[in-house]
């Protein structure tokens, strides 16, 4: 089947294209809430000052990991960052405390019930990350590092000196960032089990999409401006292309080790002796270890802007930051893939199944197989999430080109969106095939009943 008419056979089928209008639905939904301003907060004036605020460079990185706007304090600013930090603590939990680990392994029963633990954490997740927003973004961040007066930002019922008063605007802005971020939270639900593809995975892809027209415009006004620099957007064309390749092949690259299944003799007949492979994806802990890094180097920076210091401790790009990012990185790499891969259980099931590793003893020698090559490719894994993640600093100071405009060749972001572009394309294809497989069963059967009523 070719590509053209695999695109056009999804929207032939009525159920395919009942769960993509559903998604594209439930992501206009969400792309609505950014204009929805929270309350107690005065538009006009926040209006004047998004351009100077929308090139931090922490709020960027933020704004990647969340899917969200911080640099203006609308309903969704939050994004969906308090579910997805809890729902890594847990998947943390569970290969730590028995009693979740032995709720997991109950089947869909037991996800709905750790699904709901996730969805409990998200709420004082929402209120903490809110009340630093509220605190560090809208008030410190706004009002000393640009030079503003913090009640220009208010509406007058909000700015009084009365404590009470403070109290509640923090409140109603703490309540509008946790509402949106629950409402973000639903629509993600709604994806996953109306639409097509992983919810959240989708919102935060959307998020970062979404920032892609601003960029491409600084691009292009940038060579309207300056004819000189034609070519070096053409290099940054270019370079975006080869990242991309790069990141397909890395996500979709495999280790694969034979495995060999005995052979059995029952009666006359012989069993087993099949000859398959174990696949070990080459960057397992996918884009988690980065994520760790950039959620672990924002916190010096947070701290610093609620002290009311005007430059970050660790400036994003800056030889501190990228040197503690890498070592970050490979760290979080092996913690990431030794908790998600054990391959003392894998040597295990192997055992019991009848299956080994050809010229490897079953049992303790197999699992320190495993674990070698796990540790070869968990390296070089960590080695490519370093590069992509150091890009955006290396066309800054090469290219001359500003920061929010490189991080979309590197880093978080593009590791999100062509991993959730593949996951989504996998589920298509799987969606594909089965309605092709039914239809073909199904015309077979009815040539056969046919032939058998002649």
């Amino acid at each position: 089947m070719s590509g053209t008419s695999a695109f056009l056979n999804v929207f032939k089928l009525p159920e395919l294209r009942k769960k993509i209008f559903i998604t594209l639905a439930l992501l206009f939904v969400y792309r609505i809430g950014f204009h929805i301003p929270l309350p107690g907060t005065n538009v006009l004036v926040l209006r004047g000052v998004e351009d100077q605020i929308s090139g931090n460079a922490v709020l960027g990185l933020m704004n990647v990991l969340s899917g969200g706007q911080l640099q203006f304090p609308v309903l969704f600013s939050l994004g969906i960052l308090p579910y997805i930090s809890a729902s890594i603590i847990f998947s943390l939990l569970v290969k730590v405390i028995p009693q979740l680990e032995a709720l997991s392994k109950e089947g869909p029963a037991g996800q709905r019930k750790i699904n709901q633990l996730t969805r409990l954490a998200t709420v004082p997740l929402c209120v903490i990350q809110g009340l630093i927003l509220a605190f560090v973004q809208f008030k410190q961040l706004k009002g000393t590092v640009y030079g503003q007066n913090v009640e220009d930002f208010m509406v007058p019922l909000l700015h009084s000196d009365s404590f009470f008063t403070s109290i509640g605007a923090v409140f109603m802005i703490v309540a509008g960032l946790t509402a949106g971020t629950l409402f973000i939270m639903w629509l993600g639900e709604q994806i996953t089990e109306y639409g097509i593809g992983n919810g959240a995975s989708l919102i935060i892809m959307a998020g970062i999409i979404a920032a892609l027209p601003a960029a491409a415009g600084r691009i292009i006004s940038d060579a309207v401006e300056n004819r000189s620099r034609i070519l070096i957007i053409a290099v940054l064309i270019l370079s975006y292309v080869g990242v991309v390749l790069a990141v397909v092949m890395i996500t979709k690259g495999q280790r694969r080790i034979p495995i060999q299944q005995a052979k059995l003799m029952k009666g006359r007949r012989m069993y087993g002796g099949a000859r398959h492979y174990l696949p070990l994806r080459v960057n397992m802990a996918n884009v988690m270890p980065v994520i760790f890094a950039a959620s672990l180097l924002m916190f010096p920076n947070l701290i610093s802007n609620a002290l009311g210091n005007r430059e970050p401790l660790l400036s994003p790009g800056g030889w501190w930051y990228v040197t503690l990012e890498i070592i970050l990185i490979f760290f979080f790499s092996f913690f990431w893939t030794s908790m998600m891969f054990q391959p003392q259980e894998m040597a295990n099931n192997l055992k019991e199944h009848g299956s080994f590793v050809p010229g490897i003893r079953p049992g303790r020698k197999t699992a320190e197989y495993l674990e070698r090559i796990m540790v070869r490719i968990t390296l070089a894994g960590g080695a490519f999430l370093a590069v992509i993640a150091i890009i955006p600093t290396i066309v800054t100071g090469s290219l001359n080109v500003d920061w929010m405009t490189a991080r979309f060749l590197g880093g978080t972001g593009i590791l999100i969106v062509v991993g959730v572009a593949l996951d989504l394309v996998d589920k298509l294809n799987a969606e594909l095939m089965t309605r092709n497989y039914d239809g073909f069963m199904g015309s077979s059967a009815s040539k056969k009943g046919a032939r058998g009523g002649r």
